[in-house]
């Protein structure tokens, strides 16, 4: 374990998933958690039914369902995914959300990336 230093603690970036949690009436609320030197933390929080109309990304990302549970769809294919699920994207490939309930999402972004591109295809 490393000491923690007054050195250490300006490196570190610290925030949490689960707490000051916002949702919108009309589509899926994205908030920029964390914005790194390697990545970018975004919370996507679904009210039920809520969808991110088909899309795709530039780069590779990570998607993690934190809390309930989400239909994630690939080039039309359909994926049920429940709270713990982990998976990864290749850039370029179409892809969709659902919730299926109230749900919380973890999407990790390349550093080159932009946030806001995300909160644009969650208002389509």
């Amino acid at each position: 374990m490393f000491p923690l230093t007054a050195a250490n603690l300006l490196a570190m970036l610290h925030t949490s998933l689960l707490k000051d949690i916002q949702f919108h009436d009309d589509n899926p609320a994205v908030q920029l958690l964390l914005d790194t030197d390697f990545t970018k933390e975004i919370r996507i929080a679904f009210r039920p039914d809520q969808l991110m109309k088909e899309h795709q990304t530039p780069f590779p990302i990570v998607v993690e369902v934190v809390r309930g549970s989400i239909q994630f769809g690939v080039n039309g294919q359909h994926y049920d995914l429940e709270a713990g699920a982990l998976l990864s994207l290749a850039g370029g490939v179409p892809h969709d959300l659902r919730a299926k309930e109230e749900s919380i999402v973890r999407l990790t972004l390349s550093k080159s990336d932009r946030a806001n591109r995300v909160a644009g295809v969650a208002e389509q």
